[in-house]
């Protein structure tokens, strides 16, 4: 069965001792404790849209010169992001098939190697596709508070410094996760890091949607038919709950998944929500397929350049 490769490690808990966590198994030996059956193929035909969804928004960014802006180059950066877990998922899927139907023959040392490599990978993917999710965040927030000041804000270089970190943070964090991967110092981490994501998310999403309530207020107050406003507002808070509802809904479970394993290792419904950890990663890799579809395609200047990618009309 498939699963990304720095979060098989992941599976299962290994701050239990291995007689607690048998009896803790056979404990939770209910029918829905059984897990899921995920076949490779879905791992790889999710992996194989995500790439491609991604692959167009990269091409379109570098193709339009008026998406040059820091707004279109997060988009980029999250894209890319995405991309690399596909990558690293069709990689890993691939190899798989083809070792389990005996087509292709590796030693096991190679195969460590290669894993180590899509550990690396698929990590510094994962951190620095939650870090672009709240840089467009804070990007959008000064759009909307300081518009007048955007400019002189968020300048290319900052945007540049911005992305270099990000990528700096993504690549170090990935290296100790994988050699530390064990220490629970490391789960904490992660899980803070992840809370401190969709907490700034939150924050600034209600903040601006608070904005836009109190514009329309004022509209609504000066204009006689302000039903046009009204829809527009509702539009605006459909996609914040789309926005936060994707982000929590395809990153929850796995990060409540490292919480159990930081929290109870051996109690029987923290096994039974163990054995569901390929769901989890399906819905990473859903993420993966989605966030080009807010971030990116509801652009009209990204729709009509990526039309124009498909086309082949360079």
């Amino acid at each position: 069965m498939s699963t990304l490769a720095p979060l098989r490690l992941l599976r299962e808990p290994w701050n239990a001792s291995e007689g607690n966590q048998s009896n803790a198994t056979a404990g939770a030996g209910s029918a829905w404790c059984q897990g899921l059956d995920i076949p490779n193929e879905l791992f790889l035909t999710l992996g194989l849209v995500s790439l491609v969804e991604n692959l167009l928004v990269v091409a379109a960014v570098l193709k339009n010169r008026n998406l040059h802006s820091p707004m279109y180059y997060f988009i980029c950066c999250l894209a890319v992001s995405d991309m690399l877990v596909s990558v690293g998922n069709l990689a890993e899927t691939v190899f798989m098939l083809l070792m389990e139907h005996g087509v292709l023959v590796i030693r096991a040392s190679v195969v460590r190697y290669m894993d180590n490599v899509i550990d690396m990978l698929i990590c510094s993917s994962v951190v620095s596709s939650l870090s672009f999710l709240g840089v467009i965040a804070v990007d959008r927030y000064i759009t909307i508070f300081y518009a007048l000041r955007y400019h002189s804000i968020m300048t290319l270089q900052r945007a540049v410094v911005t992305m270099a970190s990000v990528w700096l943070a993504s690549t170090v964090s990935s290296t100790v996760f994988i050699t530390y991967y064990r220490n629970n110092a490391i789960l904490l981490c992660l899980i803070g890091f992840f809370l401190f994501m969709l907490v700034l998310m939150l924050v600034l999403y209600i903040h601006m949607f608070a904005l836009a309530r109190h514009h329309l207020r004022s509209i609504s107050s000066q204009q006689k038919q302000p039903t046009v406003y009204r829809s527009s507002s509702l539009k605006g808070a459909v996609t914040l709950t789309i926005l936060l509802g994707v982000f929590f809904i395809c990153w929850g479970p796995f990060f409540f998944h490292l919480i159990l394993i930081v929290t109870c290792p051996t109690n029987p419904f923290c096994t039974c929500f163990f054995s569901y950890f390929n769901l989890f990663l399906i819905l990473i890799i859903c993420n993966s397929v989605v966030d080009p579809l807010i971030y990116a395609f509801r652009s009209q200047e990204l729709w009509r350049t990526l039309r124009e990618v498909v086309l082949c009309s360079w």
